[in-house]
C-alpha cells in the first residue's frame, strides 16, 4: 500500500506518512456507529479523547473522532502533564465518555486507567498498542472497527447460548481434533452489546465469545496452531502449523514446533510448572483470519476463528486449584479450524460462524 502525505483532514508535527483521506473516512464512519450504536453516546454527555501523533493509525483515529465528537475535549498526551490529564478525567461525571488512542499504553505512574474509568461509571474506548500496526494492517485495524450489531449481538447471543447449554464440544483442526469432554464455563461477551453489563466498553476492536472448560483435566487431544503471541507480545506464525498435544489440559508434547515457540512454552513452565489449556475463544471479527492478520496479539485475537490460551492466568474464571487472574502467563494460541462441534452441532464451518 502507499501512503498518501496530501491529506488535509490529519496533521502531525511529526514527519511521518499518514493514511488516506478514505481510510480516515472509513475510520470516522465506523466510530460513528460505535459511538451511537453501542455506547449510545449524545451531546448531554461529555467526552475526552486523549490521544498521541506517534504513529499514522493514531493520527488517523484521532482525526476521525475530531469528526464524530466535535464537542469533545482533545488531550495531546505528550504535551500536557500526567497530573492536568488524571484531572481533567476526573471532572467527568458517569456515563461520560473517555477515549484513549495509544500507539503503545498510555502510562500514568501507578494509575490503572481503564479500570479506574470504569470505577466511576464512565463509558471507555481504549485502542492500544496503535504502533505494532502499518501500513496494510493499519487498513485492517480501521476495517476491524465496524461495527454490524445484528451479527455480533445474534451471533454473539447464540454461540453464549450454545457454549452454556453444550455438555462437550471439539475443535477439529483438519488432521487433529481437541476434545472438551465435559461442560463450559458460562461464557462472556465482546460484542459491543453493554446493555446488561456494568462497565461499558473495553479495548477495541471487539468480536468475541470465549469460555473455557470447567474442569481444565477434560481437555484432551490434539490442536494444529498457524500461529502464538511471541515473548514480544507480537503474532508469530511459524512456517508450517505446530501441533499441541494436549492432556488432562496440559501440554505435554508439541510437533512441528520452533525455537520461539519452545521458549514460549520454556517461559510458562519455569514460572507455572505446567502449560495448562484454559481459555477457549470464538473470535468473531471477520476484517482478520488465518490469511489476514496484525502483528498486535490483543487486536488479532479477535479474528474470526478459534484460539486458545496456554497459562495459568486468567482473569475471568476461577479453578478450585487456581484462583482468578493467579499466574504471569496467558499466551493466546491460534488454531488451525476446520470446523467447531458442540455436542453434536457444527457450530462453525468454511471460516464462517453458523448459528
Amino acid at each position: 500500500m502507499t501512503l498518501s502525505t496530501s491529506n488535509p483532514a490529519t496533521s502531525t508535527e511529526n514527519a511521518m506518512e499518514i493514511l488516506p483521506a478514505t481510510a480516515v473516512a472509513l475510520a470516522e464512519q465506523h466510530l460513528r456507529d460505535i459511538l451511537q450504536l453501542a455506547f449510545e453516546h449524545t451531546d448531554k454527555h461529555q467526552a475526552i479523547v486523549v490521544y498521541d501523533k506517534c504513529c499514522p493509525l493514531a493520527v488517523a483515529l484521532t482525526s476521525a473522532y475530531r469528526a464524530c465528537l466535535p464537542d469533545a475535549r482533545f488531550i495531546d498526551f505528550d504535551v500536557e502533564t500526567p497530573e492536568l490529564i488524571l484531572v481533567t478525567l476526573n471532572a467527568l461525571q458517569a456515563s461520560d465518555l473517555a477515549v484513549l488512542v495509544q500507539s503503545t499504553n498510555f502510562r500514568l505512574e501507578a494509575y490503572r486507567l481503564r479500570v479506574e474509568l470504569f470505577k466511576r461509571g464512565l463509558k471507555v474506548i481504549e485502542h492500544p498498542h496503535l504502533a505494532r500496526m502499518e501500513g496494510d494492517e493499519a487498513l485492517y485495524y480501521i476495517e476491524s472497527l465496524a461495527y454490524d450489531a445484528s451479527y455480533y449481538r445474534d451471533i454473539g447471543n447464540a454461540l453464549k447460548q450454545k457454549i452454556d447449554h453444550a455438555s462437550a464440544g471439539v475443535v477439529d483442526s483438519g488432521g487433529a481434533e481437541l476434545i472438551f469432554s465435559g461442560r463450559f464455563e458460562p461464557a462472556k461477551l465482546n460484542v459491543g452489546d453493554y446493555r446488561e453489563m456494568k462497565n461499558i466498553g473495553g479495548q477495541f476492536p471487539i468480536g468475541e465469545v470465549f469460555t473455557e472448560s470447567i474442569a481444565l483435566e477434560d481437555v484432551y487431544g490434539q490442536v494444529r496452531i498457524f500461529a502464538f503471541g511471541d515473548t514480544s507480545f507480537t503474532v508469530n506464525r511459524p512456517s508450517q502449523p505446530i501441533t499441541l498435544v494436549v492432556e488432562k489440559g496440559q501440554v505435554v508434547d508439541t510437533l512441528n514446533s520452533t525455537p520461539e515457540f519452545d521458549l514460549v512454552l520454556a517461559n510458562i513452565r519455569k514460572d507455572d510448572d505446567v502449560v495448562w489449556v484454559r481459555e477457549l475463544g470464538f473470535g468473531m471479527n471477520r476484517a482478520f483470519s488465518k490469511d489476514r492478520s496484525v502483528r498486535d496479539i490483543g487486536t488479532y485475537e479477535r479474528m474470526c476463528g478459534v484460539h486458545l490460551s496456554l497459562g495459568t492466568k486468567h482473569g475471568s474464571y476461577a479453578k478450585p486449584h487456581i484462583k482468578r487472574g493467579e499466574g504471569r502467563h496467558h499466551v493466546d494460541v491460534f488454531a488451525v479450524t476446520e470446523a467447531v462441534r458442540l455436542d453434536e452441532e457444527v457450530v462453525y464451518s468454511n471460516g464462517a460462524w453458523v448459528v
